[in-house]
C-alpha cells in the first residue's frame, strides 16, 4: 500500500565491485595482455644483459626494471578498467593537460640522451617521456569533443579536436617524433572517419600529410636519413635495419635455441624498438606469429564489443584506443622487417620502457573500461527499430 502511494524505492546496485568487474570485463583482451607481458618479460631475459654488462649494471638489470614498470603498468590497467565511463573521461582530460604542459616545457628542460631527438625528461633513477601519456589522454579528450559537437546545440567539436590535433602534432615533429606525430594523426583521422566525416576531408589531410613528409625530408637531415635508408635497395649489414634483417633471416621457423641469438650484442636498441628480431631469431617464427595472433585478438575483440555500443564517446575513444594500440604494434614490426623507415616505436608490453609499459597500461584499462558488458540495448536493436 505505501508503494502505491509514494512509489517503490529505486533499487540499488548491490553487487560488490570486484564480482561486477570480473563479470563484466572481457577477459580474453585482459589474458592477451597478461600473455605480452610474460613474453616481454622473456625477451628481455635474452636482450637485455648484452646492454648492462656494457654499461656495468648487474645481468638481469633491465629485466628486474621491467618487472617493476610492469607491475605498475598491470596496476594502473587493472584500476582504469574498474573506472565508469565518466570517471575515465574526467581523470584523462586532467591527464592529458599535464602531458600537454610537460611537452610544452621539454624544449627547455628535457634530453635527448644523445639519441638526436628531446623526447625525455631525466629524473635521475628514471626518465619520462610526456608524447606515451598524452596519447590515451588525447584520445578520450579528442572523442568527447567529437561526440559533443553531434548533440543538438552542441559546440564545434569536430573542428576543435582537430586544431588540437594539428597542434600536437606540431609540437612532436619539432621534437623532432615523426613516429609519435602520425600515430596522433592516424588515430584521430579513425575517430573522425567513424564520427561520420566526408572522405573529401580525409583525403585532403592525406595529402597534407605527405606534403609535410616532403618538406620534413629537405629540412630534417635525421629524417632524411632514415627514409633515405628506407629506400635503399642495399641494406648496409652494420645499421639497426641490417642486423635486424639478418637475425630473422637466422632465425627461421623454430629459431637458433633460447640464449644462442647473436643480435642482441649487436642492436643496441635490441630490448626496445627491435625486439621482435630477438624473438625471431632465438624463437623463430612461431613465437613472432603468436605475438602477431596476441595483438589481432586484442584489436579484433575490442573492435567487436565496441560495434554494440550506443554511448557515441565510447565508441569514439574506445576505438581510438584500439587503433593506436593496434597501429604502434604494426609499426615496430614493420620496421624490423623493412616494411616501414624506422620509427623509434616500442612494440606495446613487448619492448622494454617505463613510459611505454605504464602509459600502455592505462591506455589498456580505459579500452577495458568502455567494453566492458553495461546493462543498456545494443546498437543493433535501434537500427531494427528504425527498420520497422
Amino acid at each position: 500500500m505505501t508503494e502505491m502511494v509514494y512509489g517503490a524505492l529505486p533499487a540499488r546496485d548491490v553487487e560488490p565491485i570486484l564480482p561486477k568487474w570480473w563479470r563484466t570485463l572481457d577477459k580474453w583482451t585482459m589474458s592477451c595482455i597478461l600473455m605480452l607481458f610474460g613474453v616481454g618479460i622473456l625477451l628481455g631475459l635474452a636482450a637485455s644483459p648484452p646492454l648492462a654488462e656494457k654499461n656495468g649494471f648487474a645481468h638481469f638489470h633491465y629485466v628486474m626494471r621491467q618487472a617493476v614498470f610492469g607491475g605498475a603498468a598491470l596496476m594502473a590497467m587493472f584500476m582504469t578498467s574498474m573506472m565508469s565511463p565518466k570517471l575515465v573521461r574526467r581523470l584523462a582530460v586532467l591527464g592529458f593537460i599535464a602531458a600537454f604542459m610537460a611537452l610544452l616545457f621539454l624544449p627547455f628542460f628535457g634530453t635527448d640522451f644523445g639519441k638526436g631527438a628531446t623526447r625525455w625528461y631525466s629524473l635521475g633513477f628514471a626518465s619520462v617521456q610526456p608524447s606515451e601519456f598524452l596519447k590515451p589522454g588525447f584520445i578520450v579528450v579528442a572523442a568527447w569533443l567529437m561526440a559533443a559537437s553531434q548533440e543538438i546545440n552542441g559546440p564545434p567539436g569536430k573542428l576543435w579536436s582537430f586544431m588540437l590535433t594539428v597542434t600536437i602534432a606540431l609540437i612532436l615533429v619539432m621534437q623532432p617524433d615523426f613516429g609519435q606525430a602520425c600515430l596522433i594523426l592516424f588515430a584521430w583521422g579513425v575517430m573522425y572517419f567513424i564520427a561520420g566525416a566526408p572522405m573529401t576531408l580525409l583525403v585532403a589531410m592525406m595529402c597534407l600529410v605527405i606534403i609535410g613528409g616532403m618538406i620534413a625530408y629537405n629540412a630534417s637531415e635525421h629524417f632524411a636519413r632514415r627514409i633515405d635508408g628506407f629506400l635503399s635497395a642495399d641494406v648496409d649489414p652494420t645499421t639497426q635495419l641490417g642486423y635486424a634483417t639478418n637475425a630473422i633471416r637466422e632465425g627461421g621457423f623454430f629459431g637458433v635455441g633460447v640464449g644462442e641469438g647473436q643480435v642482441k650484442w649487436s642492436l643496441p636498441d635490441a630490448h626496445t624498438d627491435f625486439i621482435i628480431a630477438v624473438a625471431a631469431e632465438e624463437y623463430g617464427l612461431i613465437l613472432v606469429l603468436a605475438i602477431i595472433a596476441l595483438y589481432a585478438i586484442v584489436v579484433v575483440r575490442s573492435l567487436l564489443r565496441l560495434m554494440r555500443e550506443r554511448d557515441t564517446f565510447i565508441r569514439l575513444a574506445g576505438t581510438g584506443l584500439v587503433a593506436m594500440f593496434g597501429v604502434q604494434a604494426m609499426i615496430n614490426m614493420g620496421v624490423a622487417v623493412r616494411l616501414l623507415p624506422a620509427k623509434g616505436m616500442t612494440l606495446p608490453f613487448v619492448s622494454y620502457g617505463g613510459s611505454s609499459l605504464i602509459a600502455g597500461g592505462i591506455a589498456i584499462g580505459m579500452i577495458l573500461a568502455f567494453t566492458r558488458s553495461r546493462p543498456q540495448g545494443e546498437i543493433g536493436d535501434i537500427l531494427r527499430g528504425h527498420a520497422r
